[in-house]
Order: structure tokens, then sequence, then C-alpha cells
């Protein structure tokens, strides 16, 4: 798949790595905060402690993340397709 920078189109400053199939490209300093928030769930707070340099990095795992936070319960297939991206990342960084 080809990736190409964006302009962040949220703040105007910061570029974004995007697809084409990215509608609304945010850089992770815009979405900071719909990150920040208390997960109790022991299996998703587990799910979703991975190294910050990953949310840095993907905008993907940024909104799966994001969307738990706002509604509270995430769907198998998002479930399973952040795992594998988690997987994914922790491999190219070897």
């Amino acid at each position: 798949m080809v990736r190409f920078k964006q302009l962040c189109q949220k703040c105007k400053k910061n570029m974004v790595l995007v697809t084409s199939k990215t509608k609304f490209a945010i850089c992770y300093d815009c979405q900071k905060e719909d990150l920040q928030g208390e997960i109790k769930d022991p299996k998703m707070k587990k799910m979703f402690d991975i190294p910050e340099e990953f949310y840095r990095e993907s905008l993907f795992l940024r909104n799966i993340k994001s969307s738990y936070l706002r509604f509270g319960k995430l769907s198998g297939k998002q479930i399973e397709w952040f795992k594998k991206v988690v997987e994914d990342m922790k491999k190219s960084k070897q």
C-alpha cells in the first residue's frame, strides 16, 4: 500500500503519514487528548498497553483506542486487527 505525508487537517502544522483511504488525517499531538482516559477492563488495559511510539506512528491504532474510550466497547474485528497491526509493528522494529 502506498503511503505519503499530508498536513494535519486540524492544526495545519504537522505532517501525518497516510494512505489513499485515509479520510481525515490528524496528527498525534492533536489527537492526544482523545487518547487520555481510564480503562477499567483488565483485558483492554493490557491490549492498549503498548509503546507510545506505536500510537505516534499509526493513525489506525489511535482511532481504535479513541473509539474504545468514547463508546466503551470494540467489535471482534477491531480487536483482531488492532492486535495484528501491533504484532506487525513489533516485527518491523526488530
